[in-house]
């Protein structure tokens, strides 16, 4: 389901309880950025949302994958032949080059502070706990906070995968929830939009959720 969450954001939002996948999600401009492509089976979806913006696949500049699940990396080259792969560098130093998962190798390698492409500026952060080295993306300028598979609407991510952590996901989730941000878009569920709605979620995540980390 594509849905427009702000002006130059869309949400490619997997709804399917039969097929696991990750939610997409994209920023449009120059360039055109997809977070989180999803699985390679599956990538149909976003392409049909894509075609919908009447954007081709060959018009997304870069793709990230927040971190190294196959439901979130594996259609990273379902794109333009000169679309470019990215994805933090300890997540794919730690997983991606083992040859413990078919990772594509990225393009280029993101590290924590500031990442600037193109017209669109994020701040990155490292956030371990769910994998060994995930990163979220907060965008300042819609305060779009991209938190991959660390806290959900009214949950939080599995510390149980391999190499997984429960006290560093309960620390992950301390740092994005100092945030401010405005939008909470996420890997799996519902986007969280309004400040006050985000606030509110992650106390209900500490509230509910801390006790089992």
């Amino acid at each position: 389901m594509l849905i427009k969450i702000a002006e130059n954001l869309y949400g490619f939002i997997w709804n399917d309880t039969r097929q696991n996948n990750c939610n997409t999600y994209l920023i449009t401009g120059r360039p055109n950025i997809i977070i989180d492509p999803g699985h390679r089976h599956l990538v149909q979806h976003v392409h049909r949302g894509l075609a919908s913006l009447r954007i081709a696949p060959e018009d997304i500049g870069v793709v990230i994958a927040t971190h190294c699940h196959p439901d979130h990396f594996e259609a990273a080259r379902s794109f333009g032949r000169t679309t470019l792969f990215g994805m933090g560098a300890k997540e794919y130093g730690l997983v991606g080059a083992s040859g413990y998962l078919s990772v594509p190798p990225p393009d280029f390698l993101i590290q924590e502070g500031e990442l600037v492409l193109g017209e669109t500026r994020f701040t990155v952060i490292e956030t371990p706990g769910h994998s060994p080295a995930s990163i979220c993306l907060f965008e300042p300028g819609m305060r779009a906070l991209f938190a991959g598979d660390v806290v959900f609407e009214n949950g939080i991510g599995r510390s149980d995968l391999p190499g997984g952590d429960g006290a560093a996901l309960k620390k992950s989730i301390q740092a994005l929830s100092r945030l401010n941000a405005a939008y909470l878009l996420s890997g799996h569920g519902t986007v969280v939009a309004g400040n006050d709605a985000v606030a509110a979620n992650f106390r209900v995540v500490e509230e509910s959720w801390f006790r089992y980390l």
